[in-house]
């Protein structure tokens, strides 16, 4: 599908400009999340728009426009990355800030958007046929307005070739230092996460949704009860009969009730409690996976592995090599240099 050919590997490339697009109603953090990392790493940035000057962001905050899309040679873009916000259904209708992304977007070695800016690279015909995100709050209104793209609101960023599309507002950083590993490696990203003060970016298959975004709170006494065992105790016996046991109902009638409550049925709903569990653990404990599959109930480390990767999108090794605090932070009574 993508007919550009693939970037250069890391060790050929060195950091070089990047375009930032925003518009009137942009999420302000869609735009100063990527440029920091980019800055860091040590890219030149540049900030266009319809027009230069100030540029009112949807909280209200004014952001320069270096320059008006008339004025850059959409051929002489590296890497594209389009902010979202409010005021990206309003930008669709600019006709001149369209064909401009759409000349680029065919030619830069990098398009990238975050959160609802897939909107304007969708109405500039850059997403047809692909597999994208966005904000899971966008995600209907994006599948039904263009049909020709696949829509996937589970993972916080998604690259298709040379495209490259993220999850609402934070996404926007974790795609970035992406993108900086991309270019220079995964030392480099991690260098630009410590400076941020921040975790090394989450994975892009890693979803969107924790417990509290995915599921419903429970609507009566008896759900709540069962809800509250499996958060106390991930690991213990949840099954059907123990679940009904602890609501005072009968397997099939909790089964009915819990989906209905809920939104998921109850053995759905504790392997995603069990999984962040487990999350949780390899990023705070140095445990053997083994230990923590039995704790947080997979009893094996291979049953973890396959759910892991089912949920996660990565290998539990893989998410505790990002996230264990060990690999951001200096060790207990170690200098910390200066910045």
């Amino acid at each position: 599908m993508d007919d550009i050919a693939e970037p250069q590997q890391a060790e050929d490339i060195q950091p070089s400009e990047v375009t930032c697009v925003i518009f009137d109603g942009h999420q302000s953090l869609d735009l100063t999340g990527p440029f920091e990392v980019f800055r860091h790493a040590g890219y030149a940035c540049a900030v266009v728009a319809a027009q230069a000057g100030p540029v009112r962001s949807s909280m209200g905050l004014s952001i320069n426009a270096d320059r008006p899309v008339a004025e850059v040679d959409p051929h002489g873009v590296d890497t594209v990355i389009v902010a979202g916000g409010e005021g990206v259904f309003d930008a669709r209708s600019d006709r001149a800030l369209l064909d401009w992304l759409a000349v680029a977007g065919a030619s830069a070695r990098r398009v990238a958007s975050v959160c609802s800016g897939a909107f304007l690279l969708a109405e500039a015909g850059l997403l047809d046929g692909r597999r994208v995100t966005t904000h899971w709050r966008r995600g209907a209104r994006l599948a039904q307005e263009y049909p020709a793209i696949t829509v996937d609101c589970e993972p916080i960023f998604i690259r298709n070739g040379r495209l490259w599309t993220s999850a609402g507002v934070t996404a926007g950083i974790d795609l970035a230092l992406a993108l900086v590993e991309d270019d220079l490696g995964a030392e480099a990203a991690l260098d630009v996460a410590r400076e941020l003060v921040m975790f090394l970016r989450r994975p892009g298959g890693q979803s969107q949704f924790s417990v509290p975004l995915w599921s419903r709170p429970p609507a009566t006494d008896a759900l709540h009860e069962v809800v509250d065992a499996i958060h106390t105790d991930p690991g213990g016996r949840h099954d059907i009969t123990s679940m009904a046991a602890v609501a005072g109902l009968s397997p099939r009638h909790l089964q009915r009730r819990f989906t209905r409550e809920i939104g998921l049925p109850p053995a759905a709903y504790v392997e995603r409690v069990r999984i962040e569990a487990a999350q949780r653990a390899l990023a705070e404990r140095d445990d053997p996976v083994e230990a923590i599959a039995r704790r947080c109930g997979f009893g094996t480390a291979e049953t973890l592995r396959r759910t892991f990767h089912r949920l996660v999108g990565v290998a539990p090794s893989d998410y505790r090599a990002r996230f264990h605090s060990a690999h951001v932070w200096p060790a207990a009574g170690a200098a910390i240099p200066d910045p």
